[in-house]
């Protein structure tokens, strides 16, 4: 499965691919939303995991609408460490929490992929 990872934290976005890629995984990565709607524009990734706090003027919220738009199954699993007043229900996808265990990651790759 080819899975687009969008962290700009540069330690945990290497542990999540180095884990997906143990895994048997093919992992795209961007430290940005801006370099991962390239990617998506580019390829059609099977699952996005992204962070919701990006860099720059995109969320991770406006990543996968973005995506979606050209490629819209694409199941989505959002990370965040702030606290939401107001979570987005989004179908398809699953809302992780900083910080997560990468059990749970997988867990939801599994979920996400198996619907």
């Amino acid at each position: 499965m080819q899975i687009l990872v969008v962290e700009d934290e540069d330690l945990i976005r290497d542990v999540v691919v180095d884990i997906l890629e143990g895994h048997g995984h093919d992992v795209l990565q961007a430290g940005s939303g801006e370099r991962a709607l390239q990617i998506c524009a580019e390829a059609a990734p099977d699952l996005i995991f992204t962070d919701v706090k990006l860099p720059g003027p995109l969320s991770g919220w406006d990543v996968a609408i973005k995506c979606r738009e050209s490629h819209p199954a694409i199941p989505v699993i959002y990370a965040t460490g702030h606290t939401l007043s107001d979570p987005r229900p989004v179908s398809g996808s699953i809302m992780l929490h900083k910080p997560y265990r990468l059990e749970r990651l997988l867990d939801s790759i599994r979920t996400l992929t198996r619907q």
